[in-house]
């Protein structure tokens, strides 16, 4: 009842200029001398509830949880940011005002956005500017335009993290070694097939081709299906797995959520990136490696600079990684010095090793 209450109050009074701010009252149609109105798409959803209709928008785009989630959670930080002088809403009072009072909630004149964006300033760059792209598809699907004052931090370029050739041995190693049943074939498909934590989690066993050493990963990111590559030690892996995969059903059957699902927790459950990180954290401890420095994305990066080094050419690693634009992939081309002076040394080892046969 509560929040009815505060919600009419939105709606009733939040253009009048006279409450000055109370309930973050932007400038009015009247002071700005310019008639507000909604795009002509937006006309007949005018009285709508906001949330509901913009809820269905981002259904239509197709985007990813990921994607999902960061939008909902920048839009709210918005839209429950006060003005001087405001009443704080509540969320759930702000989700039932229509489409034509958010439009005027949201506008970059009256001062929400400048505080906003001030409140988010100590995140980092990568972060201040998801949160931006958020709050910009809200503001464009209303009608507003960005600012031009909007600007987006730039972001420090730093090379991929990768593992050295002895730790990943030593990591190898800690992974054949554990005891948590899905240890080794995580660590493998990771190396082998430079494969997103998400699509690892999501891959089903409907999607394995073990015959023709392949797996289609189905909705990865930006929606779209790709093909990933396996070894004869992916193979092994996965197939040794299967062993113990075949132990968990027998005792926790999974449901229709999990059952096709390729590696299982030991609870007969899908596995999560929580569950994996976790798991990258033990065997870091393990292996001697500082858990700051092993994670998905590092085995990701491995895979990538592995390939690299092998003389795959950089089209056919961007497909391999899945990147939609090939500027990703070129940051591989400056691979770290302990990276080249491996390549140095393994190169000169090369080159003795020929010299001594021509030699002999």
């Amino acid at each position: 009842m509560q929040d009815g209450n505060q919600r009419k109050s939105i709606e009733n009074n939040w253009a009048d200029v006279t409450r000055g701010g109370r309930f973050a009252t932007p400038f009015s149609e009247e002071s700005l001398g310019v008639p507000f109105g909604l795009p002509s798409r937006l006309t007949r959803l005018a009285e709508m509830p906001w949330h509901g209709c913009y809820e269905m928008q981002l259904a239509s785009e197709k985007k990813s949880v990921h994607t999902l989630r960061s939008y909902r959670t920048a839009t709210k930080q918005f839209l429950t940011t006060v003005l001087p002088g405001e009443l704080p809403p509540s969320w759930d009072a702000l989700q039932g005002i229509p489409v034509k009072d958010i439009a005027r909630w949201v506008d970059p004149n009256n001062g929400r956005l400048d505080i906003w964006i001030q409140s988010i300033s100590h995140l980092a760059s990568a972060t201040i500017n998801a949160r931006l792209a958020s709050v910009s598809h809200l503001l464009n699907w209303v009608g507003h335009r960005v600012p031009d004052w909007v600007t987006r931090p730039q972001k420090g370029r730093s090379l991929p993290k990768t593992l050295t050739h002895r730790e990943i041995e030593r990591l190898k190693e800690a992974a054949a070694t554990s005891e948590n049943p899905f240890a080794n074939v995580v660590i493998i498909l990771f190396l082998d097939t430079g494969m997103r934590v998400s699509e690892l989690c999501a891959l089903d066993r409907s999607s394995v081709d073990l015959d023709d050493l392949s797996a289609t990963v189905r909705d990865g990111k930006g929606g779209k299906d790709r093909l990933i590559l396996f070894t004869k030690s992916t193979v092994d892996a996965i197939e040794a797995y299967g062993r113990v995969r075949d132990q968990i059903v027998s005792r926790h059957v999974p449901s229709d959520a999990h059952r096709d699902a390729l590696i299982l927790n030991r609870r007969g459950r899908r596995l999560t990136p929580r569950a994996v990180q976790k798991l990258m954290d033990v065997l870091a401890d393990a292996a001697d490696i500082p858990r700051s420095k092993l994670s998905p994305h590092t085995l990701r990066h491995n895979f990538a600079t592995g390939l690299l080094e092998g003389g795959v050419d950089l089209v056919s690693i961007q497909r391999l990684m899945g990147h939609a634009n090939i500027s990703t992939t070129r940051v591989y081309l400056e691979i770290g010095d302990q990276s080249l002076r491996e390549i140095y040394h393994r190169a000169q080892s090369v080159s003795r090793a020929l010299d001594n046969n021509e030699e002999s």
